[in-house]
């Protein structure tokens, strides 16, 4: 199994903070977290919304086994991470590129599950030259796929279409309609029902986790899914596997068919039967042996 180590990286503005992890089976508690062998594959992990940053605890088996770092962080707002209100999707590239040079780490994989898909686009997008594959899970197009043709809110449930059309006018509106919600455990299908009171019970732990520190990371990120994301899909030039259920009710499958065909080298795995949580289950360990298969 993989040891999971924290630190906190203040950037170079001097007012930012990222807070982030790594796990690893091969650093000793003693030793600092860029002492890990060489010859495992980085992966940084992009989580979704609203998430915590942890690594995913049930990929830990899977990812010690094809020789796997796995590396995360807290997204600007979460956690100990800095808010930063207005960011926008690209950005996440600058906190990847400031932990990897701060583990020593030029060139790495990157996997994504729900609203960390479009984060690792724009990694992918933005640092072309460090990133050797993409792994993009349940992710949402952007909202300008609704003037290219795509159905934009069809199949999402409806406090999520309620959510999204809201960080679409702004933050404000978003935190009055967040202010009302309610958990609706229709969101999800029952074959995610089962994958959540099973291993991915992690899943709901660190969403917990994450609004127990306020709802200001969740904004900031429905703001940025909803406005321009500050990249082109056609400069993600690395190999990318979209995986994607074909019964998902937070993000529809159309999302990734989409995606599909916008993006320059991508290959779309769809999972019949799956929904947004259960695919993680179903496609978790495959979506790592294809990052360390394309990425060597």
């Amino acid at each position: 199994m993989l040891t999971v180590h924290e630190n906190d990286l203040e950037l170079a503005d001097g007012r930012t903070t990222l807070h982030y992890y790594l796990a690893t089976a091969t650093a000793a508690e003693d030793e600092a977290p860029g002492a890990a062998s060489s010859d495992l594959l980085p992966v940084f992990w992009s989580h979704g919304t609203p998430n915590t940053g942890e690594p995913p605890a049930p990929l830990f088996a899977d990812a010690a086994a094809l020789g796997i770092r796995l590396i995360s962080y807290d997204r600007p707002g979460y956690g100990p991470s800095t808010r930063v209100p207005g960011r926008d999707v690209g950005s996440a590239a600058e906190a990847v590129a400031a932990v990897a040079d701060a583990l020593g780490i030029d060139e790495f994989a990157l996997l994504g599950h729900s609203g960390g898909g479009p984060h690792v686009l724009g990694v992918a997008a933005k640092l072309p030259e460090r990133v050797r594959a993409v792994v993009s899970m349940s992710g949402l197009a952007p909202y300008t796929a609704a003037e290219a043709g795509l159905d934009y809110f069809a199949g999402i449930n409806a406090n999520g279409v309620a959510e999204l059309k809201a960080a679409a006018q702004g933050a404000e509106t978003l935190e009055r309609v967040l202010a009302t919600g309610e958990y609706d455990p229709e969101m999800f299908t029952p074959k995610d029902h089962e994958a959540l009171e099973g291993d991915w019970a992690w899943l709901a732990g660190i969403a917990g986790k994450a609004l127990d520190g306020g709802i200001e990371g969740m904004v900031d990120d429905d703001v940025a899914y909803m406005s321009p994301w500050g990249f082109e899909l056609g400069a993600v030039q690395a190999e990318t596997l979209l995986v994607h259920g074909d019964q998902d009710r937070v993000v529809p499958v159309a999302h990734a068919h989409w995606l599909a065909g916008s993006l320059p080298r991508a290959e779309l795995r769809v999972c019949p039967g799956d929904g947004h949580v259960s695919v993680l289950a179903a496609a978790g360990r495959q979506a790592l042996e294809w990052l360390v298969e394309t990425a060597r």
